[in-house]
């Protein structure tokens, strides 16, 4: 008789595996650390980062010496002029598996940060981050759009035209085994019963679409669902529709997809394609989109639509307490913050008691250029957050006056 498998991380002390330093623009040197366990991190030093920018073109990249954790070599790539075209004013960052041999696949979380953003290096911030597969088929994972090059510039995490990264790795491996060694199909199986309906036992009605999905796994996975379908109210969910107002279909399938597979990837693969095919939008989203498509920017305006679809998540996962799916959304929103809607977000952040997403929001308005900061409270989110949170707006005044004292005081020391 086979054992159950289980898929578990291995949260040990992390261990330092060295460091690589990108000098003459585009050549990296390391200092090698040995380590063997199966979590570790890695610091990439980017100095001359402005001569990178000018000389390494899109779609190229520097990449870090190689370092081991869990067994497994990996490299950081590092493109000064993204990865992608679609994302050209910002800074693409991916984690590459680097084995000659790569016969089996590797389950590992990981997580890019500044050096100095400890809040994203502690174990229980990257614990709750998603899981990705390495292999010879998918070797590399990451962001293309890290940090925009503007906010970077201006941001203290560039000095004296140098920055570095620390990218952080947790292998997760199996306790248990079966005979065959596959990797876990857990959020297949589990998706294909949402998709065939067989023994779906509750229905919903959302923005004039049905759903069915099964009592017991929305139970499990959410509180407000298990209240909802098996507490004192749940005998009138067993005959009609239950009606979920205030949110839109194809959230609420995005939702769906999150309880039954816990990954966005599955959820977003689908989400996407229906944008993709629809432009059906809340009248301020066209507004928005529309502007930036007048300016010629079409992959501001695709990201805009992600952005937002990451917001709706975002709100769905906290008013149905699917905490893992609200700290994924959260975690995606505060690395793609930009000028033209980082007020949404702070709103959101002040309405759903986010003060991680809140400080991120905070310190990139505070490192704007007067220009940008223009447009920002031009945007109707700024009449918004004046009225509705004045004590957010206090505190945004106090980092922009932080902000300028700084400044003062550099170009009084020079």
């Amino acid at each position: 008789m086979r054992n159950a498998r289980k898929l578990s991380c291995h949260f040990i002390m992390s261990s330092f595996t060295g460091v690589s330093v990108v000098t003459d623009g585009k050549h990296c040197t390391m200092s090698d650390v040995v380590s063997t366990t199966d979590c570790g991190y890695h610091l990439l030093m980017v100095k001359e980062y402005s001569r990178t920018v000018q000389e390494i073109p899109i779609g190229e990249k520097i990449s870090s010496g190689p370092f081991m954790v869990g067994g497994h070599k990996w490299h950081i790539d590092y493109f000064p002029n993204s990865e992608s075209p679609s994302c050209a004013d910002s800074i693409s960052l991916f984690l590459r598996r680097g084995d000659d041999i790569m016969e089996e696949a590797v389950s590992a979380k990981y997580q890019f940060s500044f050096v100095d953003e400890v809040e994203y290096q502690k174990p229980m911030h990257i614990r709750e981050t998603e899981t990705y597969i390495f292999s010879s088929e998918t070797p590399s994972r990451g962001c293309c759009v890290f940090a925009r090059r503007d906010a970077l510039e201006q941001s203290a995490n560039l000095k004296d035209d140098c920055f570095t990264i620390r990218c952080d790795i947790m292998i997760c491996k199996d306790t248990t085994q079966y005979a065959g060694g596959t990797m876990s199909d857990i959020s297949h199986h589990f998706n294909n019963l949402l998709q065939s309906n067989v023994g779906a036992d509750v229905t919903f009605e959302v923005s004039g679409e049905t759903f069915v999905a099964h009592r017991c796994v929305l139970a499990a996975r959410s509180t407000v669902f298990m209240a909802q379908l098996f507490g004192p109210m749940a005998e009138g969910t067993t005959s009609s529709a239950i009606q979920i107002k205030d949110m839109e279909a194809r959230v609420f399938a995005g939702l769906l997809s999150f309880i039954y597979t816990d990954t966005l990837s599955m959820m977003f693969k689908h989400i996407i394609m229906e944008e993709e095919e629809t432009q059906d939008e809340e009248e301020p989203v066209e507004d928005k989109m529309s502007e930036v498509e007048e300016e010629g920017q079409e992959e501001d305006a695709l990201l805009l639509r992600c952005v937002q679809l990451l917001q709706r998540l975002f709100v769905a996962a906290d008013r149905y307490d699917i905490q893992r799916l609200k700290f994924l959304c959260e975690d995606k929103l505060s690395n793609n913050i930009d000028v033209s809607w980082v007020l949404s977000t702070l709103a959101l952040a002040e309405q759903h008691h986010c003060p991680r997403l809140k400080e991120a929001c905070l310190k990139f308005i505070q490192v704007q250029s007067p220009k940008c900061l223009d447009k920002i409270m031009a945007s109707d989110d700024w009449e918004h957050i004046t009225t509705t949170y004045p004590s957010v707006l206090k505190e945004l005044i106090s980092k922009l006056a932080s902000n300028q004292k700084e400044k003062k005081r550099k170009h009084e020391s020079i």
